[in-house]
């Protein structure tokens, strides 16, 4: 069985009365691809943080590579790739400059046969000459991957770094993080995105500052305990609105003339067409569907799990 080369313990993080992280606990294995998931303020950028050594956390146990983390030495930063945020790199610096910096900061020797391999890697050797101010959000965040790998590293902590990207440019993020996985690389990637985490090995539900659930996509679909059903209507937002009335069901999402409506397991589908048809809104069909991760996701937060 593989095993895990991050391991975190009940961490907690405070920020004055705010608490970032609460008894947050997840583990990375060797070679996996694990995105955390969670809405703005989740903790998301905190736990990638304190994974790395940016932030201590207040309490709980780290673990790197078998070994409980008592401080994050030159030794063990140099087996991790932090991507944090945002573009942190320098504007006024091409794309190989930015490079070469990295190379220099990490002390490698061999830098420039690595940094050209990068550029072929992050399809950015046309650019190299480029100022980064002047590159577009995607390439962007392809150089910042590709500073984040001069060093080698063995684990990957990247924080969001699709976010505000164009759906070409993320395409081609997600196969260069493909590949990196393929290479033996451990990923752990923060996004707001449920589509993208349905991507990866496993995904973990981070709320408030603790992970609600952690397995496959398909697993945790499977643990969904309640019916969704979608109702076409002409007069859908009329017909939401009658149901919110009953406050029987646990989720209502309009989607055009489509509502998506999340029921208890217990309650029929003839109980519903009664219901329907007392609302008084002619409704053209009604039917069972799969949910989605954003359906079991919101669930979670309104059942507290």
């Amino acid at each position: 069985m593989t095993q895990p080369v991050l391991v975190a313990r009940e961490l907690k993080k405070n920020f004055g009365r705010v608490e970032a992280l609460s008894s947050f606990s997840i583990d990375l294995l060797a070679g996996e691809f694990l995105c955390l998931v969670g809405p703005d303020g989740a903790g998301k950028s905190t736990a990638l943080k304190s994974l790395c050594g940016l932030e201590k956390a207040d309490s709980g146990e780290i673990e790197l590579f078998g070994q409980k983390v008592v401080r994050f030495g030159s030794d063990l930063r140099a087996r991790i790739g932090y991507l944090p945020q945002g573009f942190s790199l320098y504007e006024d610096l091409t794309v190989e400059e930015n490079l070469v910096f990295f190379g220099e900061l990490y002390g490698l020797s061999d830098y420039k046969t690595l940094i050209n391999s990068l550029l072929e890697f992050t399809r950015l050797q046309p650019f190299r000459e480029r100022l980064a101010r002047q590159l577009s959000g995607g390439m962007k965040q392809k150089l910042s991957l590709a500073c984040t790998l001069v060093h080698r590293p063995e684990i990957l902590l990247l924080d969001e770094p699709t976010t505000g990207v164009d759906p070409v440019s993320r395409r081609d993020f997600w196969q260069i993080l493909f590949h990196l996985q393929q290479q033996g690389k451990s990923i752990l990637m923060t996004t707001p995105y449920l589509d993208e985490a349905e991507r990866a090995s496993r995904l973990a539900f981070i709320l408030q500052g603790r992970v609600l659930a952690c397995d496959r996509p398909e697993r945790i679909k499977a643990k969904f305990q309640a019916r969704l059903v979608e109702v076409i209507s002409a007069d859908s937002r009329r017909l939401q609105q009658e149901l919110k009335k009953s406050g029987e069901f646990l989720d209502l999402q309009l989607f055009g003339d489509r509502l998506h409506l999340v029921l208890p397991e217990a309650y029929s589908l003839q109980s519903l067409e009664r219901q329907l048809a007392q609302a008084g809104v002619a409704i053209e069909s009604l039917t069972e569907i799969q949910p989605s991760l954003e359906n079991v996701f919101i669930l979670m937060m309104k059942s507290g799990i």
